[in-house]
């Protein structure tokens, strides 16, 4: 069973994950991993895939997501839009301009779930 967690924001470590995307993991428990996103201007996601279902909202900026292969939609997220990526689905993030995204993870992300100081 999940400890309850509070923790100041200097506690979150910020990891850079990809050029201009660095992620700080807020929360992790027994069943999901919460996580912030800081995703510069221009600045893209690979496209990628893993088992984890993923949703998250935009805090602020604007982005390009793209759920499936090269042939499917791109879809612009702005602040207060949401998405849900299936398990298993390929996906890719462009920063349209300087963005801020909270997702969530399920099951746990195991590889960020013990990213604090």
């Amino acid at each position: 069973m999940s400890e309850s967690l509070v923790r100041p924001a200097e506690a979150m470590r910020a990891v850079e994950v990809f050029p201009g995307v660095t992620r700080r993991t807020l929360a992790s428990g027994d069943n999901l991993t919460l996580c912030q996103f800081d995703v510069a201007a221009g600045a893209i996601v690979p496209e990628h895939t893993h088992p984890h279902e993923q949703s998250g909202t935009v805090v602020s900026g604007r982005i390009v997501l793209r759920v499936g292969g090269e042939d499917a939609p791109e879809r612009e997220v702005a602040p207060g839009g949401g998405y849900l990526i299936p398990g298993g689905a390929l996906h890719f993030v462009r920063a349209i301009e300087a963005s801020r995204l909270i997702e969530v993870f399920a099951p746990v992300r195991e590889e960020f779930a013990h990213d604090y100081d």
